[in-house]
């Protein structure tokens, strides 16, 4: 939650009038005490993280909550955006499939979101790039922000002319007029 991205990231929306809360998956906050690389938590692990940090941040917030994430924290909320009722779901660089098996999409839930959702996604994606996406089925409700030669990470190819501090501010700026700010 405190990665070098996140942080601007947060501080880019938040200058935008976007409220930012943070929080971290059980095997991160692991990492966090025990040191090392632990393996993600399973997926109805780190949904029920999303259901209760969704649980106590939705009385704290008048008017548009909007979840989402970075990587798999958007993923994880993009499964559950429509069960919890969220405004709106925010996704930044979506990871679409495994590393090297775009043949292999994890998309089946996005066809059938009705949830309004942005996902900020470099075209060179390791993980969703622009190619193989555009041939995946995806809701009517899901909007799909290309940046140019942006890696995972959004960070683009030095001879694309575009530096990384300018494709997140494009991101955050993206991000504030899905939301209405």
């Amino acid at each position: 939650m405190d990665s070098e991205f996140m942080d601007e990231m947060a501080q880019r929306l938040a200058a935008l009038g976007v409220g930012v809360i943070r929080f971290e998956f059980p095997y991160m906050a692991q990492r966090r005490v025990g040191g090392g690389k632990r393996p993600p938590n399973p997926q109805k692990v780190l949904l029920e993280c999303w259901r209760e940090v969704y649980r106590q941040v939705r009385p704290l917030v008048t008017g548009k909550l909007a979840i989402g994430g970075k990587s798999m924290g958007g993923r994880m909320a993009s499964l559950l955006a429509d069960e919890l009722g969220a405004d709106a779901l925010v996704c930044l660089g979506y990871p679409f499939y495994a590393v090297g098996k775009p043949e292999k999409p994890r998309v089946e839930h996005l066809a059938g979101l009705r949830t309004p959702t942005l996902i900020v996604q470099g075209e060179r994606d390791a993980l969703g790039n622009r190619e193989a996406v555009e041939g995946y089925a995806l809701s009517p409700a899901i909007e799909v922000s290309w940046l140019v030669a942006g890696d995972h990470d959004l960070k683009p190819l030095k001879a694309s002319g575009f530096s990384h501090a300018q494709h997140l501010q494009a991101a955050a700026e993206k991000v504030a007029g899905f939301l209405g700010l």
